[in-house]
């Protein structure tokens, strides 16, 4: 019977969480979605949903903590349980990296646009599908789709660093952009940041299903 309960308190714990990703996944689409389409609504229902996300993120804490405590569990369950903890706060701080795109596109609603936007929705596109990749190993738990994960990051890290050179120039020939052009600067920055939560997770999933610390599997020999 104990064991019965513990493995329904395992799959509500996990079935949660993977709402929490889905809500994530949403508002990031939809945040660079209003900042494309200029959409203010559109933005305001990303902020509307943060309480949500943030209340699922206590949940999730709060349950997972339990059934730490009450069952002691050992191996793959302690595993799933630590990841469970590690990608519950990296998916509460992607909404509110969103939330932040939001806030951005809410201020450049009020400005002329700066540029016709290419890269910051290629950057969107490449972050909300490593996120959904990340969700998609972590509940098939596995860690070869994961590993497919962490070069995207590189990609999103190259198209940051185009975006950032071409509004500086912007900026450079007419300071009248600098206001609209530095919050283009951050929503990139934010879609950056969102990209290495994905990664975390990616990460965590490797752990999960191997046992093994992906960065320390990976991280160059010290030197002698």
């Amino acid at each position: 019977m104990a064991l019965r309960h513990f493995t329904i308190e395992m799959e509500e714990l996990n079935e949660l969480l993977l709402r929490m990703g889905a809500l994530v996944e949403s508002s990031i689409r939809r945040s660079v979605q209003s900042l494309v389409d200029r959409d203010k609504e559109l933005a305001k229902a990303v902020l509307r949903d943060e309480p949500t996300i943030n209340q699922m993120q206590v949940e999730v804490d709060a349950r997972a903590t339990r059934v730490l405590a009450l069952n002691q569990p050992v191996a793959r369950d302690l595993r799933f349980l630590t990841a469970t903890l590690k990608i519950n706060t990296d998916l509460e701080r992607m909404g509110d990296l969103a939330v932040n795109i939001a806030e951005r596109t809410i201020a450049l609603l009020n400005r002329p646009p700066v540029k016709p936007l290419e890269d910051i929705p290629k950057m969107a596109s490449l972050v909300q599908d490593m996120l959904l990749k990340s969700l998609d190993a972590f509940v098939k738990v596995d860690a070869e789709l994961a590993q497919t994960i962490c070069p995207a990051d590189n990609e999103v890290d190259a198209l940051r660093d185009k975006v950032y050179t071409e509004l500086v120039e912007f900026m450079q020939r007419d300071p009248a952009t600098v206001p609209a052009a530095v919050d283009l600067i951050f929503v990139a920055r934010n879609l950056e940041r969102i990209a290495d939560h994905a990664t975390n997770i990616a990460e965590d999933v490797i752990f999960l299903a191997k046992g093994v610390d992906f960065r320390r599997a990976v991280a160059p020999a010290p030197r002698v």
